[in-house]
């Protein structure tokens, strides 16, 4: 069993087209994807958790 695709974050915010500091602003409110704190400090985002967020922000904006 393949362990789950981790996005590094710059690939996160290519994905999103957002700045590094809208992201964090995004994460300090609670408001983005989860993620995943590395021992270096680092932060990933699961690949399935980036893919239920953005759905979950479709079905807000239809809402």
């Amino acid at each position: 069993m393949s362990s789950p695709k981790l996005l590094k974050l710059s690939e996160v915010l290519a994905e999103l087209d957002m700045s590094r500091a809208a992201f964090y602003r995004m994460r300090a409110r609670g408001l983005g994807p989860r993620v995943v704190k590395l021992p270096n400090h680092q932060i990933r985002v699961r690949r399935a958790d980036l893919d239920a967020w953005l759905a979950d922000q479709e079905e807000q904006l239809a809402a």
